[in-house]
């Protein structure tokens, strides 16, 4: 179950992406990424977010930690800025917050940046599993922290949501945008990381992470269900399509 906190202060806008995220902080006296419900992406981009950074920790990669986050009227209406303070208030309620880390460097493959081969495959099995369109060279979405490579930045993935009729046929749709994937130069491991991903997902540990997904959230959206989520995710498991578009991807570029 992902904590809850109430946003005290509204630090500063991080202008990169679309979602107009900002640095904020919490009643626990953290500063947390906090990704808004009334941005133009909208609730829906925090669905994906939630589901895969927390099936991305599930898998033990490094996600920073993501937590419900509350938002009062009064923060939006103390802000001077008229652009910010619209997004603040179409955004009162529930929102979500990624662990801010100080001090974290982007990953960039022209600077020579490298990553072993198991942390490569394993995050390539998972952005193919998710659809992760957003992982590419162009941005990364990867930071260096701790000398860890942290993964970020979510709100591209399980875009199936956006038009489904058939979630049983969404869910074995091939995959090609994996070819793009900024760490495949590096994921010889993929088909033998498969398994032991594989036995960390079941129906059950699927279930207990869409269903920690606000309720309102997908009530202001045309989206799937949390049941939804769970069969298009568990019909996923049981196909090997994805785990075959990455190996077929590796297997070209090499």
């Amino acid at each position: 179950m992902l904590r809850t906190v109430r946003v005290t202060r509204y630090v500063t806008p991080l202008r990169e992406g679309g979602s107009l995220p900002a640095i904020v902080e919490a009643e626990d006296d953290g500063l947390y990424v906090l990704k808004f419900r009334g941005a133009g992406q909208g609730p829906l981009a925090l669905v994906a977010e939630l589901i895969s950074g927390e099936i991305g920790r599930l898998l033990g990669l490094c996600v920073p930690e993501l937590v419900l986050m509350e938002l009062e009227e009064c923060i939006g209406r103390n802000e001077p800025d008229p652009e910010i303070q619209d997004l603040l208030l179409a955004s009162v309620g529930l929102n979500l917050g990624l662990d801010y880390l100080p001090g974290a460097t982007m990953f960039d493959a022209a600077a020579r940046d490298v990553v072993d081969a198991t942390t490569a495959s394993k995050t390539v099995w998972f952005d193919a599993f998710v659809t992760n369109i957003d992982r590419t060279a162009k941005n990364t979405n990867l930071l260096w922290w701790h000398r860890q490579l942290y993964l970020i930045d979510h709100g591209a993935s399980l875009y199936f949501h956006y038009n489904c009729r058939d979630i049983g046929v969404a869910a074995v749709k091939p995959f090609p945008a994996i070819k793009d994937h900024v760490l495949l130069p590096w994921a010889s491991q993929i088909a033998e990381v498969d398994g032991e991903l594989r036995a960390k997902l079941d129906e059950s540990t699927v279930w207990h992470i869409t269903s920690t997904v606000p309720r309102e959230w997908l009530q202001e959206s045309d989206g799937p269900t949390a049941e939804g989520y769970t069969e298009y995710l568990t019909t996923r498991l049981r196909s090997s399509g994805f785990v075959d578009d990455a190996l077929r991807a590796y297997a070209q570029l090499v």
